[in-house]
């Protein structure tokens, strides 16, 4: 079953989202998905990889953000302003939102997760939020990435110097054509919380074991980064997808699974089970 959810916040926020789960099982554990930097919950293979990790007994939430660009339209970069100015702080709180409202006995889902099973799943950006939410949160059980950052910096000196000058630059997105506004709250809450923000740091400390999904052929900075993190990680295992691009080779529109997403999903629902046991 899905069941969609709207999850209202301070101001103009809210944060969108599905829950997936196989049956009603108050036993099962729950895993939140979290897209990355211009990503959103429906992109590509996220919905199928969703349900196919319910099947496996394991209760699915994807969601949006609240300042990721997408609005009511699900799948449409509609509010640009709003990715203009989010923030990994923006980020954190949504994570905090989301978890105390799931914990609450009066959750709409409450009967279909154990809320001392709660794992965090983040790809590519979202790898990073989930490292810096996820480490010593007592709520959260295990944490995973996929093709997760090492570093929350994202934003070279050329784009830096375009936002000290006109107080905004832009990211072009290769697949909508648009240009994606970034603007100095988003570089100030990066530099400002360096030390807070260090993901080497987070995964030596942390209690919680951490699962590193990572594709042999996505991006070199992603490749290293993987390795750095599984070096520094007191706790945590890295796992090579052969051939695996950033994608694990699926794109959007979503026209099929791929060899290398599987390998990602199988890997992911054995270390949710092996940590339940």
């Amino acid at each position: 079953m899905m069941k969609s959810f709207r999850l209202p916040l301070e101001e103009d926020l809210v944060i969108r989202g599905d829950f997936h789960a196989r049956e009603k099982n108050p036993h099962q554990p729950l895993l939140l998905f979290c897209h990355g930097f211009k990503g959103f919950k429906d992109w590509g293979s996220f919905p199928f990889a969703a349900d196919w990790l319910a099947e496996q007994g394991i209760a699915v939430l994807r969601f949006n953000f609240s300042c990721n660009g997408v609005g009511e339209s699900m799948t449409e970069f509609d509010e640009l302003e709003k990715f203009g100015r989010n923030t990994y702080a923006r980020e954190l709180a949504d994570l905090n939102a989301l978890t105390n409202w799931l914990i609450r006995e009066d959750n709409p889902f409450a009967d279909s997760f154990d809320r001392h099973k709660l794992f965090l799943l983040g790809h590519s950006k979202g790898g990073g939020d989930v490292i810096l939410f996820g480490a010593a949160n007592p709520l959260i059980k295990g944490i995973i990435t996929w093709n997760g950052v090492a570093d929350v910096n994202l934003f070279d000196s050329k784009l830096r110097q375009a936002i000290a000058e006109n107080g905004v630059g832009y990211i072009p997105n290769a697949r909508t054509g648009q240009q994606m506004p970034i603007t100095q709250t988003v570089i100030d809450d990066v530099d400002q919380n360096r030390e807070a923000y260090d993901l080497l740091v987070k995964v030596r400390d942390m209690p919680q074991p951490l699962c590193l999904i990572q594709g042999t052929k996505d991006f070199d900075r992603l490749v290293a980064g993987a390795k750095r993190l599984a070096e520094a990680a007191k706790n945590g295992q890295l796992h090579w997808i052969e051939e695996g691009d950033h994608t694990f080779n699926t794109r959007h529109p979503f026209a099929g699974t791929s060899p290398q997403l599987e390998a990602a999903l199988k890997q992911t629902a054995v270390f949710v089970h092996t940590e339940c046991t």
